[in-house]
């Protein structure tokens, strides 16, 4: 990954290059963002540009041998650090051969991306207390190329307290030329010490015109779908790219939003019921993406009403739809269609029961839908 490669963050990648112009880098650095914003597109192009031995002026060479060991992520002073499952493995080490076939797929993947890769339970990985023994180990050791040792982790609010303790000194004190690069998407789940002891970046979303051009030139999309799709990620280009590798589920979620609709209008709550059932089968992030990309589609059904369907972007199918079930959705009732999916993620994201939850937003859908 060069800077060249990276999707928009130019202001983010100028103040890099400025800071390595003026030879006062940081030792600790906290990206907060998505991936799918580019922090780890980011840390890993900056990585290479401080380890290439013929920097150019914006950018690394390609050529040397550093630059060459970084395409194969195998750079002996680059270290890469990532949440896993204690019972499939306790430390980073033993994925790391997963871990480069991801990143060498793209670098923009999600948390959840990771998870699929490394566990076919889908149950959450932390970063443990034996992986910080392996960062102190590793940022001890001499550089094997003379130039910085750079530990990037992936995740980093996947550290429990534990790990988090035992870094903090490492962080404070680090030996000379060692960088660490916390990637982590939840600013509030980093220890307040960790976060004072490192510089932190924020990522923006990424805009829709450079998500659209991202899938339109490097994924071959038609213009009209990479702006649909691009609509929907909401500046999450890991979000668009797992949507468009996954194509089959953008249709679940759309049948199911149409079901959804269809048994709130007609007031059947058995068919409600059976809805919310089937719904709560499905894991708890496809549960929650579900939620967005009815958020995506409540939004579309506004912008038809009051800008037209040329500002409209969504597919040829879910238009069929939109355009007969847009008159439902108004001044009247748009707030509160957003607050109920809104309230719905939030409770998805701290564990609630997910049967009860869309029972409850199905019954809510049925009172909004019939305010318009």
């Amino acid at each position: 990954m060069f800077f060249k490669d990276v999707v928009g963050q130019k202001e983010v990648i100028e103040d890099l290059l400025r800071e390595i112009s003026s030879q006062k880098i940081a030792h600790g650095k906290l990206f907060v963002g998505s991936p799918g914003y580019g922090t780890l597109a980011v840390a890993m192009a900056y990585s290479r540009f401080l380890l290439c031995e013929n920097p150019q002026k914006e950018d690394a060479c390609g050529a040397c041998s550093s630059c060459k060991q970084m395409d194969e992520l195998q750079h002996p002073d680059v270290h890469y650090v990532y949440p896993v499952v204690q019972t499939v493995s306790k430390t980073s080490e033993g994925l790391l051969n997963e871990w480069r076939q991801l990143v060498k797929s793209t670098p923009y993947f999600s948390m959840f991306d990771w998870i699929k890769v490394i566990d076919d339970k889908e149950r959450n990985p932390i970063i443990g207390v034996e992986e910080s023994k392996e960062i102190v180990k590793k940022t001890n050791l001499k550089s094997f190329q003379g130039s910085y040792k750079i530990m990037i982790v992936f995740g980093a609010e996947q550290m429990n307290l534990e790990c988090s303790n035992k870094l903090l000194k490492v962080l404070e004190e680090p030996p000379p030329k060692t960088l660490f690069i916390l990637l982590a998407e939840n600013l509030q789940a980093i220890l307040p010490t960790i976060q004072s002891r490192t510089q932190s970046l924020i990522f923006p979303k990424l805009s829709t015109f450079e998500i659209a051009g991202f899938l339109e030139k490097e994924r071959r999309m038609e213009r009209h779908a990479a702006d649909g799709l691009a609509s929907f990620s909401e500046g999450d280009l890991s979000r668009a790219i797992n949507l468009l590798e996954n194509g089959e589920f953008m249709e679940i979620y759309r049948d199911a939003f149409i079901q959804l609709m269809r048994s709130c209008f007609k007031k059947d709550v058995n068919e409600m019921m059976e809805w919310a059932e089937s719904m709560s089968t499905h894991s708890k992030e496809r549960q929650k993406l579900f939620v967005l990309y009815a958020l995506h589609m409540l939004r579309q059904c506004n912008v038809l009403n009051y800008l037209g369907a040329d500002h409209v972007r969504v597919t040829k199918e879910e238009m069929t739809f939109i355009e007969k079930f847009s008159p439902y959705i108004t001044g009247n009732n748009l707030r509160q269609f957003t607050d109920t999916m809104d309230s719905a993620y939030y409770g998805l994201e701290r564990n609630a029961s997910s049967k009860m939850l869309f029972t409850e937003m199905s019954f809510q859908v049925m009172r909004y839908i019939h305010r318009a």
